[in-house]
């Protein structure tokens, strides 16, 4: 618990009173609608005290509550305890949604604050309309925190550097082209790009503006004869300034966004409703005709060209190097009772980063030891910090961040003696992951058609987790990006070859264990077949899946054979990178079952 949780919350609803709003919104986001935010717009987690990635505070003059998702029911509890805010778990039959939240708790005729800047157009419309039903009116307020929040981080100042072509594969003039194209046959003359990972793919730049996410705080908006970047300028180098003016690419100042686009007069401008923040999507001139729909960038960046191909696979040899490294090491060093969550995470950085092209994680690692495991994204502190043992599961999550691609993978490790219960859990998960690795399916199929072949074993047994089976990666980017998923919930996107995505199915039992797998996928050509052509995926990451938890007479011949050839695969590509002694290891590790 933050000891000033509540003491902010009283001085928000001093704000509130002044502004006339019964209620204020903050949701996780920043101006850009992102996951992964600067800590300038971290203004939830400063509140609230609650530090996962994903969840909206509501606060009215009486009551408080935090939304957040399964992942961090368990953090959010332990977080909130001692505050007056309330948690509601999302997904759930009995919690019920924001809007019917505050039109239950809030009068007719009040109104309710937002910062536009933190929501969607999208997301405004449709409170907007639900909030209506009660009589309550939204109203977009000028940022609380920069009154609040005395010692707020500044908005990140850092320099972008470009992405060299020989790991984006395509020029960033070839890229815009082919962008102006698209939104041509969608009936626009320009497009406004706000998605932080679509801007840099776009230019060819990556920053250093969003902790594991080599993305800059910028807007784009490129039309047919003109290209305008929107940054601060003390972002910009002499170099990149050089190649901006190469690429015929205006500079104006990060906050010229607004007043730029009101004065854009008479012409068709293409805007994603719920990738635009509110504000942003208001600032465009009434005289201009905005036509809406997805951005072609989204799905233009998740499809890898030849070099970015080239690039996954040259980063998962070195991930799976130092991951076998590590998992050798960690094999000798559990029994010492010297190591903890904290100190293996650092162990794996290291291992990480003597590796050729390595930046940096592409996320914090999460290392759950035993009923840690069970916390979705848990992230040890020094204060939650524990031994590990010869005994039980070690649940490691982890990425890196390399010039020529990024990883994530999961490994659910035996560090030891297994219940009985933990071992038929740690294989109907394995079941679950083999059968989507194993998914063939024809072109046009979407990620929720195939999402319950991850879950069917578990569900079997009455079991079931409430995050999504995969998300998309970025390349030297964003860990977790779309168009494309693979959830229970409908997404209209359908796979296509080139597209790199996660399969990581889990089970999480509070109190007891956590378990997952995971590994990257790219969907690949399948051939011909009945009604058109067939696609599948081939699993990209190249480190061994632990075999001691497994119950073989709980796996079909198919799933063993899956598993053992993709041993085979894992030891011949590392192998020759390995010295004699890892080289051994891994053999043992890859051992047919």
């Amino acid at each position: 618990m933050n000891p000033n949780t509540n003491l902010r919350i009283k001085a928000l609803r001093t704000i509130m009173e002044k502004e006339g709003i019964a209620a204020f919104i903050i949701p996780s986001t920043d101006p850009h609608l992102s996951e992964y935010v600067a800590p300038h717009w971290e203004s939830r987690k400063w509140i609230s005290g609650f530090t996962g990635s994903a969840g909206t505070v509501v606060i009215t003059h009486h009551e408080a509550g935090l939304w957040t998702d399964s992942r961090y029911f368990l953090q959010a509890a332990q977080q909130l305890e001692g505050t007056e805010i309330v948690l509601y778990k999302e997904m759930l039959p009995e919690t019920p949604s924001i809007p019917a939240f505050l039109s239950a708790h809030l009068k007719t005729e009040e109104t309710v604050g937002i910062d536009g800047k933190m929501f969607s157009a999208t997301q405004v419309a449709l409170l907007e309309k639900e909030l209506a039903e009660a009589n309550i009116s939204i109203k977009a307020i000028a940022d609380p925190m920069e009154e609040l929040w005395t010692d707020r981080p500044s908005i990140p100042n850092t320099p972008a550097f470009i992405y060299d072509i020989c790991y984006a594969g395509k020029s960033c003039e070839e890229k815009i082209e082919t962008i102006r194209k698209a939104i041509l046959k969608d009936g626009a003359k320009y497009i406004l790009l706000t998605a932080l990972d679509e801007i840099a793919w776009t230019l060819n730049i990556r920053g250093n503006d969003v902790h594991c996410n080599p993305v800059v705080i910028s807007y784009l908006l490129i039309g047919q004869d003109s290209v305008h970047f929107f940054i601060e300028p003390e972002k910009v180098t002499k170099e990149l300034a050089a190649y901006l003016h190469h690429s015929k690419i205006e500079i104006h100042s990060y906050n010229e966004i607004e007043q730029f686009l009101k004065q854009l007069n008479n012409t068709s401008i293409l805007a994603e409703p719920s990738k635009t923040n509110y504000s942003v999507y208001s600032a465009i001139a009434p005289e201009c005709t905005i036509v809406t729909g997805p951005s072609p960038v989204s799905l233009l960046k998740a499809i890898r060209n030849e070099q970015e191909i080239s690039g996954i696979r040259s980063a998962m040899l070195k991930d799976g190097v130092a991951l076998v490294k590590f998992l050798k090491w960690l094999e000798t060093a559990v029994p010492t009772g010297k190591e903890t969550e904290i100190s293996i995470d650092k162990k794996l950085h290291e291992l990480r980063a003597a590796q050729p092209l390595y930046i940096g994680e592409s996320f914090d690692t999460i290392a759950g030891y035993k009923e840690h495991g069970a916390i979705v994204h848990y992230e040890a502190t020094p204060e939650t910090d524990v031994v590990l043992k010869p005994e039980g599961f070690l649940l490691l999550d982890s990425g890196a961040q390399y010039l020529d691609g990024t990883t994530d993978i999961t490994r659910t490790i035996a560090l030891g003696e297994l219940t009985e219960e933990e071992k038929t859990d740690y294989t109907l998960i394995l079941k679950g992951h083999i059968a989507l690795a194993m998914a063939v399916f024809p072109e046009g199929t979407r990620g929720a058609q195939l999402d319950v072949l991850a879950r069917m074993p578990i569900w079997q047994h009455h079991m079931n987790f409430l995050h999504g089976t995969g998300h998309g990666v970025g390349h030297f980017l964003n860990v977790h990006e779309g168009p494309q998923s693979i959830r229970m919930n409908e997404n209209p996107v359908t796979l296509h070859v080139g597209m790199l995505t996660s399969n990581e199915p889990g089970v999480y039992k509070a109190g007891s264990h956590g378990i997952r797998t995971e590994n990257l996928v790219l969907t690949v050509p399948a051939g011909e077949g009945m009604f058109g052509n067939y696609l599948k995926f081939e699993t990209v990451t190249l480190c061994p899946i632990c075999t001691k938890g497994i119950i073989k007479s709980l796996l079909t011949t198919e799933e063993v054979n899956w598993l053992n050839d993709y041993h085979h695969t894992v030891y011949e590509k590392l192998s020759p990178l390995l010295d004699e002694d890892e080289c051994q290891w891994l053999k043992n590790a890859c051992q047919a079952i």
